[in-house]
């Protein structure tokens, strides 16, 4: 079963924790010194809000699956739709292990399609170029240059 993931990059995780927690009338479930994570069953989501994100507001958007069948699904989904995707296998990123494929919808959003398959003890291992010079922090989607987008029509995969 799939699970819908939203990514906020928060300027205060203290402030925003307080304020999620009372939202979602949860706890959450991980909750580190720049990052917390509900895995909330109503509705169906992976919610987490980092302080490492490029500028506050929405980082990303994604769908978290179970196992690699359902990964490749997706993956089978986005060249069908003729999206661009980058593929990342044994990512370090927000304290976990993960088989991912990164796309870019029409608007500049970024989409992870991803498979958790460890926890890890650090937030990430991986630089990962921003849309600026300097490098964001690890996890963060490719950006949006690298992935070739070209809408509407075909494009060129990364």
């Amino acid at each position: 079963m799939k699970r819908l993931h939203v990514r906020v990059a928060v300027a205060d995780l203290d402030a925003s924790v307080a304020f999620y927690r009372a939202l979602s009338a949860a706890e959450p479930t991980v909750l580190k010194s720049d990052y917390a994570k509900w895995m909330l069953d109503d509705p169906r989501v992976n919610f987490a809000i980092s302080t490492r994100g490029r500028q506050a507001g929405l980082d990303h958007l994604g769908i978290q699956v179970e196992n690699n069948d359902e990964l490749g699904d997706l993956r089978d989904r986005l060249d069908a739709a003729t999206l661009p995707a980058v593929a990342q296998e044994q990512a370090a990123c927000c304290y976990a292990r993960s088989d991912k494929h990164w796309t870019v919808d029409p608007q500049g959003i970024a989409w992870e399609s991803f498979h958790s398959l460890a926890t890890i003890p650090m937030f990430g291992a991986d630089d990962v170029p921003s849309q600026s010079d300097t490098k964001a922090s690890a996890c963060c989607a490719p950006a949006v240059e690298t992935m070739k987008v070209a809408f509407p029509g075909k494009h060129v995969r990364a």
